[in-house]
């Protein structure tokens, strides 16, 4: 008798068509069915789905605030498709950091944590003279090259940091860390480059204390001691933090400014370098 007025409620319930859509084509996209990275044009998808225009593109639009594509316009117009990666993960952890108000002690306290597990992880690695042995000792000679230049010593000694993360073996925790990680090595660089400015960089003789650090980290981990590898990381993160807290400490994470989005796309395309090193 009711049943009329529960109507109403149920049509509200159900998902419009427009999400209906933009959810099938979302988990087309993040399964990678669309190999050329771009979906269909759109008279295509009508016809795929049997729908009208106005759906079609509202469901278009809800994928373009996803992040998963951008609708482009004229002649060469069509969807490109945007697969998340450990970029967009990044980007995203640093503007929620800063949108937060979250100050670089916060940030510093995860890094600590998490980062000294990935070298532990990699000293287990069976191969991990063979995946590892020649990236290192190239970066460690890079490294000793760069003393005496601020900036890029902190680059190329931020590179190491990179490479043992990139070669943790589980996916979900390399790509949890080497996020936090990108927002972290982003802020050190600014840091660097701030201080290198003012003539506050550490000395040629501190820069050198760092190298020897990663020196001793690449040897446990090359060794096969886990606990050795970690406890060793663990030091040197908190000492090469230590500078940088002390006079950064209290500011709030960038991921904003030029520079800070500068730094987090080098550091996503290093991660890119190494994990397209690790497929071949």
């Amino acid at each position: 008798m009711l049943d009329h007025l529960d109507r109403p409620r149920r049509a509200r319930v159900q998902p419009r068509l427009a999400e209906m859509i933009a959810s099938e084509l979302r988990e087309q996209i993040l399964n990678g069915v669309y190999t050329d990275g771009m979906l269909p044009k759109q008279e295509d998808l009508i016809a795929q789905f049997g729908v009208s225009a106005p759906p079609m593109r509202e469901a278009l639009r809800i994928l373009e605030v996803d992040g998963l594509i951008t609708v482009r316009r004229g002649k060469v117009g069509g969807a490109v498709i945007h697969r998340p990666d450990g970029g967009s993960v990044s980007h995203a952890l640093g503007m929620t950091l800063q949108g937060e108000q979250v100050p670089l002690r916060d940030l510093a306290d995860s890094v600590l944590q998490l980062e000294p597990m990935c070298a532990a992880g990699c000293a287990r690695l069976p191969d991990r003279a063979k995946l590892l042995g020649p990236l290192i000792e190239a970066n460690l000679a890079e490294t000793e090259e760069a003393i005496g230049d601020g900036p890029v010593f902190t680059h190329r000694a931020r590179l190491f940091h990179d490479l043992i993360v990139a070669h943790v073996p589980q996916m979900t925790m390399r790509l949890v860390v080497r996020s936090v990680v990108a927002v972290w090595t982003a802020q050190e660089e600014t840091w660097a480059h701030e201080v290198t400015e003012a003539g506050r960089y550490p000395n040629r003789r501190e820069q050198r204390s760092a190298l020897d650090a990663h020196k001793r980290i690449a040897a446990r981990i090359l060794d096969g001691d886990a606990e050795g590898a970690e406890r060793a990381a663990r030091s040197h993160t908190k000492a090469s933090q230590k500078r940088v807290l002390a006079e950064f400490g209290d500011r709030v994470v960038d991921a904003s400014s030029p520079r800070a989005l500068r730094g987090l796309r080098e550091v996503t395309a290093r991660h890119s370098d190494l994990n397209l090193y690790q497929q071949d």
